[in-house]
């Protein structure tokens, strides 16, 4: 605990924390309001259209922000006793303190700059709260109570992620909603499905533990592992593969969600993540879905094609202007808003990315479509642009550029695309630069960050290793040394009942401030890039010496091997 207060004295003290830690402290009164942000819920009644719209931040920050609107307005306090506050943690007294001068306040030392103007309004937004319009007040926490309330009516509380759950039970109380109201029950119960009990190891003893997850990842991953099993040669009538399709049919989206703002041509037809998320489908999970129902036979599930063309259609109008996909909107990208105090996590939006990107040109090409199709060429301008300089794709929802690169080579290899072109052999060189001596590849969460160096680096793991082979094979390396390596390093690390062991953050929620371990991820992508290996050794499309001849003429090789 010494050490824990003398880390975060060294790094400006409670003070310098983020502006969501800075909430939950203010909540426990320990921390004033007066630090944080103005978030006035009047912001509800601006036009859906209007540039500074609810609609215009992605759906995460809109599912956490609104309830919070609620919380801001009625500013409630949990009192505890001082001797259990954390006094120590700050490096001036509270009482000392110039909130304007420390984060996320502090101004730029120029001038003008987006962030300075909306410091200023943030000033101004504070008087404002002093004596707001009482009429005014009331209309807007009317209308942010009754979207919250609209939008808690599933099963898997609000925005399926605990962060706007656990702000959703808040707001509700300030709106006078008791502990006992079945609303507050539900909601705590839905908080309460996301424990997970285990026991850990502290010192020589086997120690009961309790965490929570964020959320549950039941169509990603079973999409996916689909997928995998499918790369190995399982049948596509085999009773597993059919009673997951059934699974993945029966959560397609009916109802329309918030992205008919952005996309109001589009209808009804995505997957979302969780166990239950009607209202916020997104284009990743929507296509690793088309991509396994592509794969197997259903006959006994009425009208599968339908549901297959309901979905492709809805991943299809959510492309965006840039020709590139993102998550839960389209064209999520007004990059002035991450200057706003408030979002200091720089995570408000939602652009389009690259990982998603060629995901669904991979979901494009086992639908049966090819370059022709008229969303293809838009995807490629897309990527070429985004390529970084060093020949790798930034991987937005998994660490990092070895997960982007996977995700842009599998999409490229799909959809046709000449695998001899140049920038096609930067990302290869890129990517065996990075091999790890013990012929893994791993990548720290710290590539996130402003340090390049940092960049397709760290410890290896069973799934980034995964990614990048199958990112490799996918570039025609399947008969490359550095492949043969990386195959090597996923048998040497499979333990004896068949499964990899991985402690690492290999996923991604908000770069810089929140990172996943999702516990199938070493599981299904190592089997994965096994069979796809096996396989394509074994298809004989070219022989080891012809390959090797063709890597050398390319250029795509590394000079020490």
């Amino acid at each position: 605990m010494l050490r824990a207060r003398d880390c975060i004295q060294a790094k400006g003290g409670v003070v310098c924390a983020n502006v969501f830690t800075k909430i939950t402290l203010a909540l426990f009164e320990q921390y004033d309001w007066e630090g944080l942000p103005s978030m006035p819920p009047e912001i509800m009644l601006l036009p859906k259209r209007f540039y500074f719209s609810i609609y215009a931040i992605s759906y995460w920050s809109r599912a956490v922000l609104i309830p919070l609107l609620v919380v801001f307005a009625n500013q409630p306090v949990c009192r505890i006793p001082k001797e259990q506050g954390i006094d120590e943690l700050y490096i001036v007294p509270r009482a000392q303190i110039r909130y304007r001068d420390v984060p996320p306040f502090n101004k730029d030392q120029r001038w003008f700059t987006p962030h300075n103007f909306f410091v200023q309004l943030d000033g101004v937004l504070k008087l404002y709260d002093r004596m707001p319009f009482s009429w005014l007040r009331e209309k807007a926490l009317h209308k942010a109570a009754t979207w919250m309330l609209d939008h808690i009516k599933g099963s898997g509380g609000l925005g399926a992620i605990y962060p706007a759950m656990a702000n959703s039970i808040v707001a509700l109380r300030c709106l006078g909603y008791q502990v006992n109201d079945p609303l507050v029950r539900k909601a705590l119960q839905e908080i309460e499905a996301l424990e997970v009990y285990d026991s850990v190891t502290i010192g020589d003893q086997r120690v009961e533990a309790l965490h929570l997850q964020p959320c549950h990842s039941p169509i990603w991953d079973t999409a996916l592992l689909m997928n995998a099993l499918i790369e190995t040669g399982m049948s596509q009538d085999h009773p597993s593969l059919q009673k997951a399709a059934a699974y993945l049919a029966s959560r397609q989206t009916k109802l329309v969600g918030d992205w008919k703002f952005s996309s109001p041509n589009a209808e009804p037809g995505g997957w979302y993540f969780q166990f239950e998320n009607e209202l916020y489908p997104d284009v990743d999970d929507s296509a690793v879905v088309l991509m396994a129902l592509s794969k197997v036979r259903m006959a006994q599930v009425a009208d599968l094609q339908e549901s297959i063309q309901r979905g492709t259609n809805w991943v299809l109008a959510m492309q965006g202007s840039d020709g590139g996909w993102g998550a839960y909107d389209k064209d999520n990208n007004r990059i002035v808003f991450n200057y706003i105090p408030f979002a200091d996590h720089h995570a408000l939006l939602d652009p389009s990315t690259s990982d998603l990107t060629g995901r669904c040109l991979e979901m494009l090409a086992a639908l049966g479509y090819d370059q022709a199709h008229p969303a293809v060429a838009p995807a490629l301008r897309f990527l070429k642009r985004e390529q970084e300089a060093d020949g790798s794709w930034y991987g937005r929802w998994g660490v990092n550029y070895i997960y982007g690169t996977w995700s842009v080579l599998a999409g490229l290899r799909a959809i046709g695309v000449d695998l001899s072109e140049p920038y096609i052999c930067r990302a290869v060189s890129w990517l065996e630069s990075k091999q790890n001596p013990d012929g893994g590849w791993g990548e720290s969460c710290h590539s996130y960050g402003d340090d390049p160096e940092w960049s397709g680096k760290g410890d290896s793991t069973p799934s980034q290793t995964a990614w990048a082979i199958m990112g490799l094979m996918s570039a025609g390396m399947t008969d490359a040394f550095s492949v043969a390596r990386g195959i090597q390093y996923l048998l040497r690390h499979q333990m004896k009942d068949g499964s990899w062991e991985e402690v690492r953050h290999t996923g991604t929620g908000f770069p810089r401030v929140f990172y996943l371990r999702y516990h199938w991820y070493c599981q299904y992508f190592p089997l994965w890039a096994l069979a796809m290996y096996r396989n394509l050794r074994t298809r004989g499309h070219m022989r080891a010496d012809e390959v090797r001849e063709q890597v050398l003429a390319s250029g795509c090789h590394r000079a020490d091997q």
